[in-house]
């Protein structure tokens, strides 16, 4: 099935990327009953995917994992390498299995959902991811800390590109890693909320990542945060 331009303008653009026609209807329908949100297009596999982001310039992409031809975590790197504007990407499965969960993160995406999830939070979601937030439940944390649980500390040596934050960027980097929102970051280290996005900001600035969620994965894959931190 070929991708289905809208040619409505609204600030948030979404694309929805399932091979299942009852899954995309109803995600149109939840999607369609929001004024600041419209349905740009679809596809049927993750083979469309690139094309649909190029005619279609979405903010947010909405990705299946399981698509025949090409699965969602495939379509997602080439996506974020590739496309002149990067979209956001949120993959949906009805897979709630650990290696899935990393493997979207690593894979560049901006959050991951259930397929189960209410349509309010779906539509927090596509919100939160465009205006530049990340998506990371708990439950996500959770995930990304049982991963990591049997990494010693002699082979959980901290990235280089660490060097170059201060410690309390570093302090930061590690609250974020506990999944703790700005509100709680800013009342946690007694400071406002805006003074918590500049040292967000710099982080990711000189870690070169694209959004919290990238931030949370190189904590653990560094060593920096420890399940015994959480």
């Amino acid at each position: 099935m070929a991708y289905v331009a809208d040619d409505l303008a609204t600030p948030v653009r979404v694309l929805i990327v399932d091979d299942d026609a009852l899954v995309r209807a109803g995600l149109s329908m939840i999607l369609g009953g929001v004024p600041e949100v419209t349905v740009v297009g679809e596809a049927a596999d993750g083979a469309e995917v690139e094309s649909a982001v190029g005619a279609l310039r979405p903010d947010v992409v909405l990705m299946d994992i399981r698509m025949p031809e090409m699965d969602g975590l495939e379509a997602t790197r080439r996506i974020l390498t590739g496309a002149s504007s990067e979209p956001r990407v949120i993959i949906l499965t009805t897979f709630d299995l650990d290696h899935y969960v990393y493997a979207a993160l690593s894979a560049g995406a901006s959050g991951f959902l259930l397929k189960d999830v209410s349509p309010e939070h779906l539509v927090a979601a596509v919100r939160m991811v465009r205006s530049g937030d990340a998506l990371l439940a708990p439950v996500i944390t959770r995930r990304l800390v049982e991963r990591f649980a049997g990494r010693s500390a002699d082979t959980a040596a901290i990235h280089r590109d660490l060097s170059a934050l201060t410690p309390r960027e570093l302090e930061v980097l590690r609250l974020l890693a506990r999944g703790l929102s700005n509100a709680e970051l800013a009342a946690h280290l007694h400071m406002s909320e805006a003074t918590v996005k500049t040292h967000v900001a710099h982080i990711l600035a000189k870690l070169g990542l694209r959004d919290r969620v990238q931030a949370v994965v190189v904590a653990y894959e560094t060593g920096l945060v420890s399940p015994s931190g959480v």
